[in-house]
């Protein structure tokens, strides 16, 4: 049985990803692996390479073959030539950044607001307004206050004693 080292297609159409694998050459190229020994994502920038080199060699001295592919992986492994990404910043760091860039410190505003609050000071400023339109006209679905006099309408029992009373309607 011939044993090569190769690479396994995995992930999305366009966004492939390989698994370094062993196995027999005349399976297919997504088949059935004896040994999964790395990743390799040509994607990201720089490219993650991941290769348990002690299984690699330990496969290798039995007679494994790896392709071309792998072969090229190997020696980048080998001569330690691999580039590293650098760590992504965390987003506390990024925010007491942008802070000490605006020229605050983390204390000064409790709200936390990163914007003026230009709303509320004009609602602050129409509101004594609105007060004295509300005192100048009082609405008629409010109930009156205990210390105001409301003019009551005169009933209609007084009006008809009123008509009765009056010269003409005797004659």
């Amino acid at each position: 049985m011939a044993v090569k080292i190769r690479l396994k297609r995995m992930g999305k159409i366009r966004t492939a990803i390989y698994r370094v694998v062993v196995m027999d050459s005349r399976t297919k190229r997504d088949g059935r692996a004896i040994e999964e020994i790395g990743k390799y994502d040509p994607n990201q920038e720089p490219s993650l390479i991941e290769i348990d080199m002690e299984r690699a060699n330990h496969w290798r001295s039995l007679g494994a073959q790896p392709t071309e592919a792998v072969a090229a992986l190997l020696k980048i492994m080998d001569e330690g030539t691999l580039k590293v990404a650098e760590p992504k910043p965390k987003k506390k760091d990024l925010y007491e950044a942008a802070l000490a860039a605006a020229g605050k410190s983390e204390g000064d505003d409790a709200s936390g607001a990163t914007t003026a609050k230009k709303k509320a000071a004009a609602k602050k400023a129409d509101a004594p307004k609105a007060e004295e339109k509300a005192d100048e006209a009082p609405k008629a679905d409010e109930a009156p206050k205990a210390d105001e006099k409301v003019e009551e309408a005169p009933k209609a029992d007084e009006a008809a004693a009123e008509a009765a009373d009056s010269p003409k309607a005797g004659s």
